[in-house]
């Protein structure tokens, strides 16, 4: 081996401050090789690669002389001393921070150049509805949501729940079911302080109390289930007793039409239990601070497509993600999710907050979907793009933007009241619009510049905020001591929610003025309801009035504390039937 062969397999250096401590180090300190020696210089006959091979022996000469060394000093642990870096670590090490905040190096995207250039425009198709043949009935858009499977579910593990706990179903059956339901939407509009309130003789509610006695509805409201207990030991589903109703109203929500915006973010459920566990969370900015964690999809016009349960770090148990989606953070790997159901993806654009956003959640929305996306962001998640700072934009007055772009991304901070960050790939600066603020020094709105994407953004970001506000409008009566009943009143909520917007959406193809979303959730399936009293012309008809047995006891309609097994056929209402009491003969007596 010749001194050429030598020398050129040698990699270039070059000179890095390092710490001398090897924890501080990314490199490998051995002391095989000289170049790793701190203390070593390479000599221009190293470099030139044309020494012979007593120069090559040279080295280990000087290192073995007997030769007395002037002696060290003494360092000190972690001070900097020379080491040999190659361009290949050199390129792998962090780098420095940009202007903005941001570390660049710590990904890959921090490098790349960021250019003072706009993006070209996305153009989202518009979004067109084919017009229905008729108006349905509130009921059926209800039905279209909240299904007769759902409710058959409810009837068999309701039954099923009763039996395990009490050694005898309850029998109770999809018809009882509906009627339940829809005493509960009633609640929602018609709030009384207790339950009893509904059935009691001075608040008397007949609406409602007619359509079920009070012990059947505080009976179902005890055993009302929606999975079976004894199949769930082990699962890592921690939100399994209301699982399937959410598995089936997330495919029916699935399957309503969409436009090509959507919006992702966070919904809290009230919940100030402590029964839950963990699984009860806290947002300090929500109207309600303590409650569970849905993050849901939904379209400009607030109609809820998608909705996903959160529960930690099993959160995606029954998801199925690639190696690429694992190693996002949280809020992109939820947005993924939510977004992998888009009929066209292609089309449309996603928007979403600072909680989601991120330069790797767009590439990758874009990359594996072809979906665009628009949503605010945090100063350590721009992908190291170097934007003027908070305080030289401020000085340029309200209005001031600054922005840069790579890859088709780009990044924009605009000053408002404060300022904002933002990142998209649909949409950049031109045409520069304006929106209208309030002024302190001139008394009134003025104009204010804003890129096109800010109004885009205002626009289409408030879905779930209006879908939101529409079920806090009239809740459904939902205390009580099973943690898993809020969801189950936020499930029934939701459903008139959508419904009355899907309804009000065919109204407008149709050109008609639809009710308002009290009248709306109020119109309910009719059905017969339990008569209270007979009218006088059958009480007293004196034709067919016989007694009739009944399994089950009853108050007399008569006299205030008899109880009684015996109903008229005709009437059906129960009466005492004995040598004491002949109420049945005197109530169909006319005084």
């Amino acid at each position: 081996m010749d001194a050429k062969t030598f020398y050129g397999a040698r990699p270039r250096t070059l000179l890095a401050l390092v710490p001398e401590n090897p924890q501080d180090s990314d490199g490998d300190l051995s002391d095989d090789d000289p170049t790793d020696d701190p203390d070593y210089l390479p000599t221009p006959e190293d470099d030139s690669g044309d020494t012979s091979f007593d120069s090559m022996d040279e080295e280990p000469i000087a290192s073995t002389s007997s030769s007395p060394e002037p002696p060290s000093k003494k360092r000190r642990k972690g001070k900097n001393s020379l080491k040999t870096v190659s361009l290949a670590e050199l390129e792998d090490e962090p780098g420095p921070k940009s202007t903005s905040g941001t570390k660049m190096g710590t990904k890959k995207g921090a490098r790349r150049p960021w250019r003072y250039e706009d993006i070209e425009a996305f153009q989202v198709p518009g979004s067109s509805f084919n017009p229905p043949d008729a108006i349905k009935t509130p009921f059926q858009y209800f039905k279209t949501l909240f299904t007769d499977e759902m409710i058959a579910h409810i009837s068999q593990h309701t039954n099923l729940y009763s039996a395990q706990e009490l050694g005898d179903p309850i029998r109770t059956s999809s018809q009882e079911i509906e009627r339940f339901l829809s005493m509960l939407l009633f609640m929602g509009v018609f709030n009384f302080p207790a339950i009893d309130d509904y059935w009691h003789h001075e608040s008397r509610f007949s609406v409602i109390a007619d359509t079920m006695p009070r012990r059947r509805f505080k009976l179902l409201r005890r055993f009302i289930h929606f999975n079976d207990n004894q199949q769930c030991d082990g699962s890592p589903d921690r939100f399994y007793k209301i699982r399937p109703l959410f598995d089936m109203l997330r495919q029916q929500c699935l399957l309503i039409p969409s436009t090509y915006q959507h919006s992702v973010d966070e919904v809290m459920v009230a919940y100030k239990g402590t029964r839950a566990g963990s699984l009860r969370q806290y947002i300090a900015n929500k109207p309600d601070k303590w409650g569970f964690k849905l993050f849901c999809r939904a379209s400009s016009s607030g109609i809820i497509h998608d909705l996903l349960l959160y529960q930690g770090a099993s959160t995606f148990f029954n998801i199925t993600l690639t190696e690429q989606e694992e190693a996002l953070g949280l809020g992109a790997k939820l947005v993924t999710t939510l977004c992998k159901t888009i009929p066209l993806p292609r089309l449309s654009v996603v928007f979403c907050d600072n909680y989601f956003t991120s330069f790797d959640l767009i590439q990758n929305l874009h990359g594996n979907l072809g979906l665009r996306c628009i949503g605010t962001v945090r100063a350590n998640r721009m992908g190291g793009a170097t934007l003027k700072t908070d305080k030289e934009l401020m000085k340029e007055g309200r209005g001031a933007f600054d922005y840069r772009s790579t890859e088709g991304v780009i990044a924009v901070k605009w000053v408002d009241n404060k300022c904002v960050n933002l990142l998209s790939n649909a949409c950049g600066i031109a045409p520069v619009s304006s929106v209208k603020r309030w002024s302190k020094e001139a008394n009134t709105k003025i104009a204010v510049p804003c890129p096109s994407l800010i109004p885009a953004y205002n626009q289409h970001m408030g879905g779930i905020d209006l879908s939101d506000m529409l079920v806090h409008l009239y809740k459904t009566p939902v205390k009580s001591r099973r943690w898993y009943f809020p969801l189950f009143g936020y499930i029934l909520d939701l459903c008139i929610s959508n419904a009355w917007l899907i309804y009000k959406r065919d109204c407008s193809l149709l050109n008609i003025k639809p009710q308002p979303l009290k009248r709306f959730r109020l119109a309910k399936k009719s059905n017969t309801p339990r008569p209270s009293q007979p009218q006088p012309d059958v009480r007293y008809d004196n034709c067919g009035h016989l007694p009739l047995h009944s399994d089950k006891r009853g108050r007399c309609n008569l006299c205030p504390k008899g109880v009684s097994r015996w109903k008229c056929q005709k009437c059906n209402v129960f009466l005492c039937l004995n040598a004491n009491q002949g109420c049945f003969t005197t109530y169909h007596q006319k005084t």
